[in-house]
């Protein structure tokens, strides 16, 4: 079995090996997690920075083999549905709308999305550390994924994740084992400027 991996990848300025070796596979193997290697994911994802430490982030998740699994499976879309099934295990990411504020109030929490985009990436990283790979899907019916999870009022759904070891791009569809390789990204200069856009 030969796996791709992001040994091309190069950085223009460093950083530690962690972000260049991080990527998004879709071909996953049998092997299957334990509930505690789950729990290590999330626990990862609850230390993640959080403003006014209000901890917006939420998940659900369950692993291949479980009724859940399957009802969560079945509310991904279009490429999705092809490979994530084979998963080890799926976590639904949803973040709490709102906070209370000093007067008791429930107000808007401006900042759930970035706190929550946070706690994803440090499941992703945990997930590396442990020999597992991470793949965040934005593609899923939201009104059935909302029903599956039982998702409260005030919460929104963010992506699921598919988290299992790496499979070989081979047992990949065609069209999608093409594109089984780590992507680069946009330099530095493009993203970043000095002082003012």
């Amino acid at each position: 079995m030969s796996l791709d991996q992001p040994a091309a990848r190069q950085s223009d300025h460093p950083v530690a090996p962690q972000f260049l070796q991080r990527w998004s596979p879709r071909s996953f193997t049998d092997r299957a997690l334990s509930e505690a290697e789950v729990m290590s994911l999330l626990e990862a994802a609850r230390w993640a920075p959080s403003a006014s430490n209000h901890q917006p982030w939420r998940f659900v998740w369950a692993r291949r083999g479980e009724a859940v699994f399957e009802a969560l499976h079945a509310c991904l879309t279009g490429n999705n549905l092809t490979w994530a099934g084979k998963g080890a295990a799926l976590v639904v990411v949803a973040s709490k709308d709102t906070v209370t504020n000093r007067e008791g109030a429930e107000v808007a929490n401006r900042t759930a999305g970035f706190d929550t985009g946070a706690a994803w990436m440090s499941l992703a990283l945990q997930a590396q550390t442990m020999g597992l790979f991470a793949h965040a899907m934005g593609g899923f019916d939201r009104e059935k994924l909302a029903a599956a999870v039982r998702l409260p009022e005030g919460h929104t759904l963010h992506c699921v994740v598919a988290v299992g070891e790496q499979g070989p791009a081979e047992a990949l569809p065609e069209d999608l084992a093409a594109r089984e390789k780590p992507s680069s990204r946009k330099p530095v200069a493009e993203i970043a400027m000095h002082g003012r856009f």
